[in-house]
């Protein structure tokens, strides 16, 4: 199995150390927490409908508790507030993550949950603009959704506004030409205001990204195309917050930054697996994960 932590050495980890920005021993807790809470709401939702996107959805939990629950200007009360900042997920198939967080906020009723992928849903397999508060850009053909967020950092830009687009990216969907045609014009045009990650858990539907289509050197290819990088464990809220600051710190270049995470985190039948990309599971198996979930955020 390859190690999900290939490419990070110890001291780009140490170094996130040292940009530590501040965030209190409190709000730590609170967004390890919060992460925890998503996964369990993400299996929960998935688990009752017996199959879906497990794998991609839960290894971007940590980031989504930090953008929503720490960074984004957002009002759930009015998604569509034109002060806010925007999200593409462009790995569209880690929607019940992003509907975790969305219905913890409150921007649709919670028992939404029990609908995901169901008939006349308003959480469908892959998010959709029309049919979900609180979703920016309706995603699911892989390799889109960064072109979609280029273009609302070039229009924030244009109408001379202060908000900030944050999109994820897979590493799978990162083999898509479109991925890199973006990066080159988000970095003509200087679109500062963008701040992009890469869930780089190693793996896609068909099995490992080094034997489909190796990505390496995943850092070097962004910093070619005149991006700031930036590389951190996707699963700790420090690092994924200050690598955030540094990449707003920025005048003239947009931001990667690269989450080194493991497919299905906090799964225990689902991670570091490669068919956790979507699989079945049975009731026994979600509801312990959930409980596991709920036992290690006690502990916190």
């Amino acid at each position: 199995m390859v190690s999900p932590f290939v490419g990070l050495s110890s001291f780009q980890i140490l170094r996130r150390e040292e940009f530590r920005l501040k965030l209190t021993e409190a709000e730590v807790k609170d967004l390890k927490k919060k992460a925890l809470h998503i996964r369990m709401i993400t299996i929960e939702m998935i688990g009752k409908l017996g199959v879906g996107h497990i794998g991609g959805s839960l290894s971007i939990a940590d980031a989504l508790a930090v953008l929503y629950y720490k960074v984004m200007k957002i009002d759930p009360k009015n998604p569509k507030w034109e002060g806010r900042d925007r999200f593409v997920l462009s790995k569209g198939h880690a929607g019940p993550a992003l509907y975790s967080v969305l219905a913890d906020l409150g921007y649709f009723p919670y028992e939404w949950i029990n609908t995901l992928n169901k008939p006349d849903t308003n959480l469908p397999s892959h998010c959709d603009r029309l049919k979900t508060p609180g979703v920016d850009m309706t995603a699911g053909s892989l390799g889109q959704g960064l072109s979609a967020a280029v273009g609302m950092a070039l229009a924030t830009k244009i109408c001379k506004k202060d908000n900030y687009v944050y999109t994820i990216i897979g590493d799978g969907e990162s083999q898509e030409g479109q991925i890199w045609e973006a990066a080159m014009f988000a970095s003509h045009n200087k679109l500062n205001n963008l701040i992009a990650f890469t869930d780089y858990n190693k793996m896609q539907i068909d099995g490992y990204i080094e034997e489909v289509n190796n990505l390496e050197p995943l850092a070097d290819k962004w910093c070619a195309f005149n991006w700031h990088v930036i590389e951190v464990d996707g699963h700790n809220v420090e690092q994924i917050y200050d690598a955030v600051m540094e990449g707003k710190s920025q005048t003239e270049k947009p931001t990667m930054i690269i989450l080194h995470t493991i497919k299905g985190k906090g799964a225990y039948f689902a991670e570091g697996k490669v068919t956790s990309h979507n699989m079945s599971m049975s009731a026994e198996e979600w509801q312990r994960a959930v409980e596991m979930l709920r036992k290690e955020s006690e502990l916190i």
